[in-house]
């Protein structure tokens, strides 16, 4: 089974973008050298703590500085552009690193509404987003002398398209357009059953793809002890808890008992919401993660964690490809 890597170049308290952005090259020469196949970034904007809002810039930067890993969008939040910019900025990475990028696209704004109106202004509010990804892929497909409007780059490059999602809506797309799908089951994961069963049963071999390819999402907080793994954990269940109260942030500081942090309720949802997880030693994380491949079956696992401090990050996602390319 394939193992790859989601990467938000989180920004820690007590430390600013540019840093941000130098860890995350490291994570991804790191990551290209522990095994991993694929190393994405996610477009996110409006948050202190995601480094990774020019999303194709970031992702031509990591390329150059690595050498074999697949590099790419999980993803591109289809409704923030034009289907015709994200395929010239997406055949000039394709031009420069040639089979090596991935482009995921999300259906969500990947930010609030005032962010989405500035992002795009004048932009209707309808769901064009099956017709978006598929005027997108015949911009990125073989060369058509006859189509009025051609992208340069872009036009036969043919990069790697995927659906992302966290609900039935995209499982259906993906399945009817013959594409790769990834589940966003590291912060949504109520749909993944169904979604995946969805998908793989509707399936239609397409001129992408033969047969389904299903790939999920996992947190992984692994250090020498589950006392530490969990204590690591607290830095996304705080994050995740100001994101849903609308107070996002820097990623935070661990604390050593995050029931004196959160109240109750909120625990609770952010505990539902980063259910596929795998957090503590060595051994817990493994077990942890054999029971998600062996309960779900994907194709590929990608899996991310919002650790503070950027060794234990780089500890923690080393951990898990050792156990991963043991699996």
């Amino acid at each position: 089974m394939l193992f790859s890597l989601l990467d938000l170049a989180p920004v820690p308290e007590g430390s600013d973008i540019p840093q941000a952005l130098k860890n995350s090259t490291e994570l991804a020469q790191k990551a290209e050298s522990w095994g991993f196949h694929r190393y994405w970034l996610a477009e996110h904007h409006n948050m202190p703590g995601i480094a990774s809002a020019a999303t194709a810039v970031l992702i031509g930067h990591i390329a150059s500085q690595t050498q074999r890993i697949r590099v790419g969008a999980g993803g591109i939040m289809l409704p923030n552009h034009a289907p015709y910019m994200i395929a010239e900025s997406f055949g000039t990475l394709a031009a420069l690193h040639g089979d090596r990028i991935d482009l995921g696209l999300g259906r969500a704004p990947g930010t609030d509404m005032l962010t989405a109106r500035a992002l795009r202004r004048g932009m209707g509010h309808g769901d064009n987003f099956p017709q978006d990804v598929v005027e997108l892929m015949e911009f990125l497909g073989p060369e058509d002398a006859e189509q009025k409007v051609r992208a340069f780059p872009g036009q036969g490059t043919q990069v790697p398209v995927w659906i992302l999602g966290s609900s039935l809506y995209g499982a259906q797309l993906a399945a009817q357009l013959g594409l790769p799908y990834a589940f966003a089951s590291h912060f949504a994961p109520q749909a993944l059953d169904e979604a995946l069963s969805l998908y793989r049963r509707s399936f239609q071999p397409s001129a992408h793809l033969e047969k389904p390819h299903a790939m999920i999402a996992a947190n992984v907080f692994a250090a020498d002890s589950d006392a530490e793994g969990t204590r690591l954990r607290t830095t996304m269940q705080q994050a995740f808890a100001r994101l849903r109260l609308g107070k996002p942030g820097k990623l935070p500081a661990p604390v050593d008992d995050i029931a004196a942090h959160l109240e109750p309720h909120v625990l609770a949802g952010v505990n539902e919401a980063l259910q596929v997880s795998a957090t503590g030693s060595p051994d817990t994380v493994q077990g942890a993660l054999s029971d998600i491949i062996e309960r779900y079956q994907p194709d590929e696992l990608i899996i991310t964690g919002q650790i503070h401090d950027h060794q234990a990050r780089l500890k923690s996602f080393k951990i898990a490809a050792e156990i991963l390319k043991a699996a």
